[in-house]
């Protein structure tokens, strides 16, 4: 049998169409119904439908008054505020191209991200950092009387256009920017039926940030498409704040990090969580330990997705089978695929390909088309990414291809060296990576924030883990460097063990 899964095709996206328009359909209906609460220990600021949608308009109306180009660029540096998801859904409003980067990056990334990027605006919030570069800046402050002024109409077109575009993590190379066209929000609804369990009367926190991917579909726009309550922390909120929030404002459900969560058992080992239905993570991935921890906790379940900034989450478990595998959700074709571009037999490790036909699919590289080009083989987008069909048809995630160690000869998958170690007390957050001695000379080492010492997680890794796999070398760190995203970044601490050493 073969390591594929054709599911029945997904209803073609309406046309004309806007993106903007289909987040906000139910908004006309529901007026009054919060949207979105921005949640602080003080209380927190409300936005109902109605005022939402008109803000939206006003400033999609206002946008198009701007003399910019058809489908101009605009480049979003706001932290997490409402001004966020209003400027990105403005200007998919007006026909434009939001662009949405970390609020963190420095005057100089932010410089060298516009030299390629070339934006025609600027949106920016007080204190952020901007390029040294010529650009028209409007700040959110202007933003907002956009949005008081007269209401403009969304602009309707193919659902294959232009509609936005992100980043990638960069954890193995030069983040891209990455294009999507405007049906990426109709083929969520495969999210939602296969993940979330998510229903008009749930209230979605969401732990990460608003210019994070995960955090603008999961968090806002999916919950805002049923007709749900979006429930986002105030910048600055700690893990360990979270619980309050959660009980304090009646989430159904929550979102976030594997990270997020193991630093919310660190605080609270016990959590008292009535109205939570269960919690949905992604991002990296999770561990059992983590799983386990969370289980016992809340008595809630975790279920997990595997994604991409390419086409969202693909993969997951979900609510409806209650079970912990990650699944292709329905609606999706993939397979994983060896070396000559054909699907593998059951039980073969190869690379996660989706099919070119997934509506959710990117569009581009922006100013790498033709490395875009590069990763579709046949039918087949390469993800670069690792997997295991199982023959029941769940899918094991092996981690990045170009992460892949190579130890003695065989190929280990850092995640399953993570995951064995993980369970040792005191190992804390573990990430493992091939580390160079020297020219063809690598070997497995393993990084740590817990208590543990390294002869005991060394002891504990050979109860579990066959010898090839065991790592050669234990480094305690503070904590992990991750990206932007919160994703471990394996990068960098291959290129700073090589500098020590």
């Amino acid at each position: 049998m073969l390591s594929e899964i054709r599911s029945t095709a997904w209803p073609a996206c309406p046309a004309p169409f806007n993106l903007a328009a289909h987040v906000l359909a139910r908004a006309d209906a529901l007026p009054d119904k919060i949207a979105l609460q921005l949640l602080r220990p003080s209380g927190a600021e409300r936005w109902s439908y109605g005022r939402l949608v008109r803000a939206v308009r006003g400033i999609a109306g206002g946008l198009a008054a701007q003399r910019l180009s058809p489908g101009a660029k605009i480049l979003l540096r706001i932290d997490n505020s409402v001004d966020f998801p209003l400027a990105f859904l403005g200007a998919v409003g007006a026909g434009h191209l939001p662009v949405a980067a970390p609020a963190g990056l420095t005057g100089p990334e932010v410089t060298r991200l516009c030299q390629t990027l070339a934006p025609e605006l600027i949106i920016a919030a007080p204190g952020i950092s901007l390029p040294d570069a010529p650009c028209p800046v409007l700040t959110t402050a202007e933003m907002r009387g956009l949005a008081d002024g007269r209401e403009g109409a969304f602009a309707l077109g193919p659902p294959d256009r232009p509609a936005y575009l992100v980043y990638t993590s960069g954890t193995s190379g030069a983040p891209r920017a990455v294009l999507h066209a405007h049906r990426a929000i109709w083929a969520r609804q495969m999210m939602r039926d296969g993940w979330y369990g998510l229903t008009e009367s749930d209230r979605v926190l969401h732990a990460g940030a608003m210019n994070w991917t995960f955090t603008l579909g999961t968090g806002l726009f999916d919950p805002w498409t049923i007709g749900a309550t979006a429930l986002i922390p105030a910048a600055g909120t700690t893990p360990a704040q979270l619980p309050l929030y959660l009980r304090r404002f009646d989430a159904t459900l929550f979102a976030a990090a594997p990270g997020v969560y193991r630093q919310m058992l660190k605080a609270h080992p016990s959590l008292d969580l009535p109205r939570l239905r269960h919690g949905l993570t992604a991002g990296e991935a999770l561990s059992n330990p983590v799983r386990a921890a969370w289980a016992a906790a809340t008595g809630k379940p975790l279920y997990e997705a595997f994604g991409l900034s390419e086409c969202s989450t693909f993969l997951s478990a979900s609510p409806a089978s209650g079970e912990a595998a990650l699944r292709v959700q329905p609606g999706r074709t993939v397979a994983i695929l060896g070396p000559d571009g054909a699907s593998v037999p059951r039980g073969t490790a190869g690379v996660i390909g989706i099919h070119h036909t997934d509506p959710g699919l990117f569009l581009t590289y922006a100013g790498a088309e033709a490395e875009a080009a590069d990763k579709f083989a046949g039918d087949w987008f390469l993800t670069g990414d690792m997997g295991e069909m199982n023959v029941d048809g769940s899918i094991r995630t092996l981690g990045r291809a170009d992460e892949m160690t190579n130890a003695g000869g065989y190929r280990v998958a850092p995640q399953e060296v993570e995951a064995a170690l993980a369970a040792c007390d005191g190992a804390g957050d573990v990430a493992a990576c091939e580390l160079s001695l020297g020219p063809g000379r690598t070997i497995i080492g393993a990084f740590f924030t817990g208590p543990a010492t390294p002869e005991a997680l060394a002891a504990h890794a050979k109860t579990v883990l066959a010898p090839y796999k065991c790592p050669r070398q234990y480094e305690r760190l503070p904590q992990l460097p991750l990206t932007a995203t919160g994703k471990v970044n394996r990068r960098i601490l291959r290129e700073k063990w090589t500098i020590k050493t």
